[in-house]
């Protein structure tokens, strides 16, 4: 997180003209200043600590900026705990929330399992959830290819409204508040970016892009950001649905944009990974992978000076994140679809072999590796005491640790 720093050196005439207010009108400046200085230390670090505690894990990225971090210490090893045999397979990731493990299969069904890998409920439709859902309040919401968006109650299972699109959703949905309203914002193959009342189901307005639109938004200073398959990363106002800016940056973007401050960080589908000032909407830097130009499916992971991504060409890339140099790459073996989660020390990775790693941050070497043994699309969900993989072959995974 960056260091708030305030310029409070007050010029001589400042002084002066300080010195001439009455008393109870400095109080009263004094008062205000306060106030002020407080709500821009909350509107700052108020996102950043929306980040899971060590017994929720929200949204599929970790929080509302998409970053992909824990402050969970890894356990030095693993064992499984349990495995959940489901209808269809898994290509969304798991979400959790008091107890309770919600997870989206190609059945159509989202399923909610407890912690000892145990049904509670699950929630059929007529076709399948491939998007991570997401949890606020004890309310899931989940998208299916079918085009709908459901919002389900956490507890019961039972559907509290529905939402319509025109085509099938392939991202998460983000929440947000914005305008005095609490806001579902997702993405559609219709082309819009949509947002949805979180409370009544109904639609607030609709940002139109130029084709499919494929991840997830991440939520920061009052906008949706996003990529989709035109290629540019869009900025659009949450008060509005209207377009703040946008950036060209390849020709197809699949995965969800990580915010750190004032960058957005994204793979594309040609090979390039690339890091975007927010306030200019020019790329800072870019990397592209010349020797494959394999795509970037995964989304990244962003901490202190590090942005960690994984690749289709079975690397696991550390770049600096000021200048996008790279600090290691690991080997996988096999591509990797799924996003990695990471602390301020080490990196959870998994491939499409179902090799689950953690690696060291500063160095990339591995730290330990559990043989899954089917492929994981999507990011492990985290949290104290348990690591979580829906796995390709329809098999949700609990992974504890071992003594």
């Amino acid at each position: 997180m960056n260091d708030l720093r305030f310029n409070t050196t007050l010029t001589q005439k400042e002084i002066e003209r300080e010195n001439e207010m009455p008393i109870f009108e400095r109080k009263i400046c004094t008062e205000y200043m306060r106030k002020i200085l407080l709500i821009l230390i909350l509107t700052v670090y108020g996102q950043a600590l929306f980040a899971q505690s060590g017994q929720k894990w929200l949204n599929y990225r970790g929080n509302n900026q998409m970053q992909g971090i824990t402050t969970v210490t890894f356990p030095a090893k693993v064992k499984l705990k349990w495995s959940y045999d489901a209808d269809g397979i898994f290509k969304s990731a798991p979400v959790i929330s008091d107890g309770k493990i919600v997870v989206g299969s190609t059945s159509g069904e989202l399923l909610c399992i407890d912690m000892n890998g145990k049904l509670l409920w699950n929630f059929k439709t007529e076709n399948a959830f491939e998007a991570p859902a997401l949890i606020h309040e004890g309310v899931v919401y989940a998208g299916n290819l079918s085009g709908m968006l459901y919002a389900i109650d956490l507890n019961t299972g039972k559907k509290k409204w529905e939402y319509k699109t025109d085509n099938q959703i392939m991202g998460a949905p983000s929440f947000a508040e914005a305008g005095g309203k609490k806001i579902i914002v997702a993405g559609s193959y219709d082309f819009f970016l949509h947002g949805v009342d979180a409370q009544t189901g109904k639609g607030l307005w609709k940002y139109e892009s130029d084709n499919y639109l494929n991840s997830a938004p991440a939520i920061h200073n009052q906008k949706a950001i996003f990529g989709g398959c035109d290629g540019f990363l869009h900025q659009v106002l949450l008060t509005s649905g209207k377009a703040a800016s946008k950036t060209q940056i390849a020709t197809y973007v699949a995965s969800s944009p990580a915010i750190d401050g004032n960058k957005a960080f994204v793979g594309d589908y040609d090979g390039g990974f690339s890091c975007i000032d927010l306030s200019s909407s020019k790329v800072v830097w870019k990397f592209e992978n010349k020797e494959s130009n394999l795509p970037f499916i995964a989304s990244a992971s962003v901490i202190n000076d590090r942005v960690i991504i994984g690749s289709r060409d079975k690397n696991i890339y550390c770049f600096n994140k000021a200048n996008g140099k790279i600090q290691w790459k690991t080997n996988t073996g096999v591509r990797v679809d799924a996003s990695t989660v990471v602390n301020s020390k080490e990196v959870l990775a998994v491939n499409m072999r179902g090799d689950v790693m953690l690696l060291d941050i500063q160095t990339g070497k591995k730290i330990w590796n559990y043989e899954l043994g089917t492929g994981v699309m999507n990011t492990p969900a985290v949290i104290d005491g348990a690591i979580v993989l829906a796995g390709s072959d329809g098999n949700l995974y609990l992974l504890a640790a071992s003594k």
